[in-house]
């Protein structure tokens, strides 16, 4: 941008069309490993997460190297998709500058000053059981 500013990208907005089994299923979250929040796990429990240092980011954080909603989580093709949302100083997921990439378990993510590790675990599912009455 010309003037410095932070340049802005719609957001379209993915349907929650199979988020809810993939959830059944699948625990994702992102746990912070730099900076004041190191420690942080955020779970991503819906469609569509923004990041950023704003109010209107859903996971806001206290970067000033950061947008004010810098990338966004987001579900596609069953599994998380990191997107930026026109970021100056822009993501990176192991280390490679992104503008949109699918995670997998173990990546780093860098956005602005802020590192965050993803974690994807299957969840445990209980058997299905029966009762069947004897007559």
């Amino acid at each position: 941008m010309r003037d410095g500013s932070t340049r802005r990208i719609d957001i379209n907005m993915p349907t929650d069309t199979g988020f809810e089994e993939w959830l059944t299923n699948w625990q994702g979250s992102m746990i912070v490993t730099s900076g004041d929040a190191a420690g942080t796990e955020y779970a991503i429990d819906a469609p569509s997460i923004s990041i950023g240092r704003g109010e209107e980011a859903t996971w806001s954080f206290a970067d000033d190297s950061m947008s004010n909603e810098h990338a966004a989580l987001e579900f596609a093709d069953a599994g998380i998709r990191l997107r930026d949302l026109g970021s100056m100083n822009g993501c990176r997921v192991n280390g490679a500058t992104v503008l949109a990439a699918d995670l997998k378990h173990g990546d780093r993510i860098e956005l602005g000053g802020l590192a965050l590790q993803f974690v994807l675990e299957r969840r445990e599912r209980a058997p299905r059981t029966y009762v069947i009455e004897s007559d």
